[in-house]
């Protein structure tokens, strides 16, 4: 595996968003809509296909017109990344190609070790997925690893990470992790990574600017993105809203509602066995949707008033009929749009639910190198 080392201008880069956000487009789209000259545009397209970042699809014939346009868009073979999420032992790898498409997506139990062993293995098994997909020589633009915590520094390299990890809080994780891949790591918060794997992969990028989303996984966290950028915040700790549901009390989390369950006598241990234990215990599982809505509900509202963004989405690994459960019971509630809301362009929009699922933070993870390849300074 080689390490791509592209080197891209502010325009180009601009054109190759312009792509993601518009899709498939014609030269002559490409240079009305950025405001280009054919012939700069013209420069900056041969350069790209040069690199093998974007690709030329079959000619279109325009009504009316007999010269057909040959449209544009991200070429899949321009490179790809590797994503990694950690939860209580359970390890996801995601691959993902330079277009967004998902090459490979896999969870698999691991024994809990400290980061240098965890970088032992994730090289090992980074080495058979690409020879598995046949991924040697070409770009690899990184690895992204979704923490399960906050950032304790700013340039994101320690982390408070959940206390199941034990050696982890405050390491050096991406140095570790640099050392023994030898490849460039990014590193952010598994909320924040969601949210990305949110934006590309389930259609947010063409839908609006600014964008929430509500992880409830093992804790409770947020990813907020405008305009194309992750809002991190001063160290990478925005969108922490765990801060408002303290570990002592109960959470609408998914551990937290494995252990109501337990508490009424379900023999529920974790997901793997939830669908298969919970049949009895729906009484239990309504009552806590009903809880769950209510503690969100505060969270919600401090979004719009903040934010006001185009899109709200809950992700979980819970299964969707519950998630759904808790969709329903938000959009009844109080929620607090404001006045202005109904003048806007833009109104309301209805709590929804991710259709990622669990796999959420480790594609988001995977597309952290190459969305960071784009972003302008």
């Amino acid at each position: 595996m080689r390490r791509a080392e592209q080197i891209l201008l502010d325009e180009e880069k601009r054109l190759l968003w312009q792509l993601r956000t518009g899709g498939a487009q014609s030269r002559s789209a490409l240079a009305h809509t950025l405001r280009l000259s054919n012939a700069a545009v013209s420069r900056l397209t041969q350069a790209l296909l040069a690199q093998g970042l974007i690709e030329e699809l079959p000619s279109e014939a325009l009504a009316g017109r007999g010269r057909p346009t040959i449209p544009l868009r991200i070429s899949p073979a321009g490179g790809y990344a590797i994503g990694l999420a950690l939860y209580a032992g359970i390890l996801e790898i995601a691959v993902v190609d330079y277009a967004g498409g998902v090459i490979a997506l896999t969870s698999e139990t691991i024994e809990l070790t400290d980061p240098p062993g965890f970088a032992r293995h994730i090289d090992r098994r980074i080495h058979q997925l690409a020879l598995e997909h046949r991924l040697l020589g070409g770009h690899l633009y990184g690895v992204g690893f979704a923490a399960p915590g906050p950032a304790l520094s700013r340039d994101g390299n320690r982390w408070h990470i959940v206390r199941n990890l034990p050696g982890w809080k405050d390491a050096p994780l991406r140095d570790i992790f640099q050392d023994a891949l030898h490849q460039p790591v990014w590193i952010e918060n598994d909320a924040t990574a969601a949210a990305l794997a949110e934006y590309y992969l389930g259609g947010l990028i063409r839908r609006c600017t600014t964008a929430v989303v509500i992880l409830l996984g093992h804790g409770v966290g947020a990813g907020i993105i405008h305009e194309g950028r992750l809002m991190r915040g001063e160290s990478g700790s925005a969108g922490e809203i765990g801060m408002f549901y303290p570990g002592d009390r109960p959470r609408p989390t998914t551990l937290d509602l494995i252990a109501t369950l337990q508490a009424a006598g379900c023999d529920v241990r974790s997901l793997a066995d939830f669908a298969t234990a919970i049949p009895g215990y729906e009484a239990v599982i309504e009552r806590w949707l009903d809880r769950a809505a209510d503690q969100l509900l505060m969270t919600i509202n401090s979004a719009l008033a903040w934010l006001e963004p185009g899109a709200i989405r809950l992700m979980s690994p819970l299964p969707a009929a519950i998630m759904n459960g808790l969709a329903e019971r938000l959009n009844r509630r109080a929620i607090i749009w404001g006045d202005h809301t109904a003048e806007s362009e833009t109104g309301r929009c209805a709590i929804e639910i991710s259709q990622l699922g669990g796999a959420g933070s480790a594609l988001g993870a995977a597309l952290l190198p190459i969305h960071s390849s784009i972003m302008r300074s």
